[in-house]
């Protein structure tokens, strides 16, 4: 275990791992560096690999906690400007240039930084969850969730969360009865800085197409071959949106995607090697 300070003094947790060109692993969603070590695992023999948890979470600190009661585009906006600088200590900690790989809204996470600045050789993205339509759903979601939040009921807050991400409502109430429940409710407080990354409490977490067409960093946009429809479309307009990105679909996976399968495509796309075999 390993740590660094951002800017704001937020003590960051990572775990570093194998040898080669540095890539920086960002969680999602409810996770943690956790979440992705099996990933962290199979990269090893091609990257540098640090895994890190995001603010709030695991081993990490939170020096500057959101502020729930701010407007939401004042409020998301010093969140994201926080999460970009955490991953920028990061990054300067690999050295001062490295790969960065987001899943959910972790990707959503490392475009924004990209977006503003943080020094990155290339990116990847796994689904970012933007919304379809006027982000209208979004909205509500980001309304709804620190209205939860601010009168301290992080159970509900994470189970709305899980409910808009598709989870049938049956079965989340299944998970409230399961011993792990009390890591899921944990997580709770950070689900704003997710909603930041996205963009819900402003634009509805619908992907900023004017603000990311300026973006100018080779990009590897992913989808699962299992996954909804909507993935898929939220991935080609990423691509079509930053010059220089590519599309692929990571076959028969879904949200839940293998690492097995994850990692060949993301040393094949980012370091150009075409033997799969890692």
């Amino acid at each position: 275990m390993e740590h660094v300070t951002s800017a704001d003094g937020t003590v960051l947790a990572l775990e570093r791992a194998g040898s080669g060109p540095a890539i920086v692993l960002v969680c999602g969603a409810i996770s943690d560096r956790s979440a992705n070590a099996a990933l962290a695992g199979e990269l090893a023999g091609h990257f540098t690999v640090y895994n890190y948890d995001r603010r709030g979470r695991g081993g990490s600190g939170n020096a500057t906690p959101y502020r729930l009661e701010a407007p939401a585009q004042e409020a998301g906006e010093e969140a994201l400007a926080r999460e970009a600088e955490d991953l920028a200590a990061v990054v300067a900690a690999a050295g001062g240039r490295a790969y960065a790989y987001g899943i959910s809204s972790g990707g959503a996470l490392v475009l924004e930084a990209a977006a503003r600045g943080v020094e990155l050789a290339g990116v990847a993205v796994y689904e970012c969850p933007y919304s379809p339509g006027n982000g209208e759903e979004g909205r509500a979601y980001y309304a709804e969730l620190t209205r939860l939040l601010r009168e301290g009921r992080g159970g509900e807050a994470a189970a709305l969360f899980l409910t808009v991400a598709g989870t049938p409502e049956a079965q989340v109430e299944q998970m409230r009865r399961e011993p792990y429940w009390p890591q899921v409710e944990a997580l709770a407080p950070v689900l704003p800085y997710d909603s930041a990354a996205l963009g819900h409490g402003t634009c509805g977490g619908v992907f900023p197409v004017e603000r990311m067409a300026s973006l100018a960093v080779p990009a590897l946009v992913l989808s699962g071959g299992a996954s909804p429809r909507f993935f898929h479309d939220a991935a080609r307009l990423i691509t079509a949106t930053l010059a220089g990105a590519r599309h692929e679909v990571v076959a028969g996976q879904d949200h839940q995607v293998r690492a097995a399968a994850l990692a060949p495509v993301l040393v094949a796309g980012l370091l150009g090697k075409t033997d799969r075999s890692v």
